[in-house]
């Protein structure tokens, strides 16, 4: 039986200039009904991490959860999974500094702009913001970044900024770090914190 990853696998290979005939060819026996639109891996994680703590099985429920690579990729997947391709409901998050390319894109597809839920600067930002400075540095070390946390902080360039602004710079500054700790942060909200973007979304789905 197809699964919701070999679709999100296809789907992504037909954005990246590649045939679509497995991503239609899976989309029949899925019970595929939206596609949640995500810039990339980190706030993958942080929607699947949610999702497990709500005890809820998304692909399940027919959504697939779809990473873009950048929020200049979204036009092509408005095409080919909205009402002029697969014909799935679209939703998804976006930062506000690249609000102009979604709005472009579902404008161009006949769709609205209310399904997808805006992050004041990005979906980290607004983790950080959620929990706090202080609660994301003790995680950062509960998580063995201690130190490599402590040399980043003791650079000239982060001087000036802000305890939240270093913090999600350093989030940025290994690769794989976003991931990891888009699951971790999501993980340590308190039911009622959740920033609203993400709130909506899953009120959405």
């Amino acid at each position: 039986m197809a699964d919701m990853a070999a679709f999100r696998e296809a789907v992504t290979a037909w954005a990246a200039g590649g045939p679509g005939d497995r991503a239609r060819e899976l989309a029949g026996p899925l019970p595929a009904t939206t596609a949640v639109l995500l810039e990339g891996p980190s706030d993958a994680a942080a929607v699947d991490a949610l999702a497990a703590s709500r005890g809820r099985d998304l692909a399940a429920e027919g959504v697939c959860v779809l990473p873009m690579g950048g929020a200049m990729s979204v036009g092509r997947f408005v095409r080919l999974l909205g009402p002029a391709g697969l014909g799935l409901r679209l939703t998804g998050l976006c930062d506000e500094g690249e609000r102009r390319f979604y709005a472009r894109a579902l404008a161009a597809a006949g769709l609205p702009e209310r399904d997808f839920f805006v992050c004041a600067a990005d979906l980290e930002d607004e983790l950080i913001r959620a929990l706090g400075a202080a609660r994301v540095a003790e995680l950062v070390r509960a998580e063995g970044d201690a130190r490599a946390l402590q040399t980043f902080l003791g650079q000239p360039a982060q001087r000036g900024r802000t305890a939240e602004q270093r913090l999600r710079r350093f989030l940025g500054t290994k690769k794989g770090r976003k991931i990891r700790y888009g699951r971790v942060l999501v993980e340590a909200l308190d039911p009622d914190r959740v920033p609203a973007p993400l709130e909506g979304l899953f009120a959405s789905l």
